[in-house]
């Protein structure tokens, strides 16, 4: 399922994260299994927002909790909708501000801007995780093998609602072996480190050009994070 609608990041979102301390409190959310009970939309974004201002595991619990008797909702979904979005969330900010630090790297201007995160050696860039697209039917042999072919893929599949383009973006694919992919979104120092790898060894001839049938391209290429 796609990561939420388009939002404003809060303020206090944009100061320096302490990663370590990131990734420990994401790590809290592998206990429970990953699921989505319903559909994203407006209305449920707008009763979990609170997780933008929200690190912590232990201080999200009591706000889900006072959601569901707020809103009389049923606490499982709930429950699974606000940690996948606090999750997911808190990990894209700790991956971007991962780009961020490296040399070479400079955040865009903008914090609103959906179109791009950050310059890599002067050229635009969104970046976007995901893990391993079970939909894409090929084995991660097959895929590394053709990553023009899953490049396709996930600008066709991406979200129809946040933040959808086709501009440039980097791809940071998670792999576990035993299949647990979204986990790795919380391995940061896996991340860190696959990122750090790829820019100090990047030239721009390794970038792959995406056409789209309207005839316009863009630039991408695939970060691998595997465990």
């Amino acid at each position: 399922m796609a990561i939420g609608f388009s939002y404003c990041i809060p303020v206090s979102v944009m100061k320096k994260l302490d990663l370590i301390h990131i990734e420990e409190q994401l790590k809290h959310r592998w206990a429970y299994q990953y699921v989505w009970l319903r559909k994203q939309n407006n209305l449920w974004d707008g009763y979990t927002s609170y997780i933008y201002t929200t690190q912590n595991w232990e201080d999200l619990i009591p706000k889900m909790a006072q959601t569901v008797k707020t809103h009389n909702l049923d606490k499982h979904e709930l429950f699974y909708y606000a940690s996948n979005r606090w999750y997911n969330f808190w990990s894209a900010m700790a991956v971007e501000q991962i780009f961020t630090e490296i040399e070479g790297v400079t955040a865009v201007a903008d914090s609103k801007d959906r179109e791009k995160d950050f310059y890599l050696f002067g050229k635009p860039f969104d970046h976007k995780t995901s893990v391993f697209p079970r939909g894409f039917g090929r084995d991660l042999d097959y895929t590394k093998n053709n990553t023009q072919e899953l490049l396709h893929w996930l600008f066709e599949n991406q979200s129809s609602q946040q933040r959808y383009h086709l501009k440039n973006r980097l791809f940071v694919i998670v792999h576990d072996k035993n299949g647990a992919h979204w986990k790795l979104k919380a391995r940061l120092s896996l991340i860190k480190e696959a990122i750090q790898n790829y820019v100090s060894s990047y030239h721009e001839d390794q970038l792959q050009k995406v056409i789209f049938a309207n005839n316009k391209t863009a630039l991408s290429d695939i970060i691998w994070v595997e465990q």
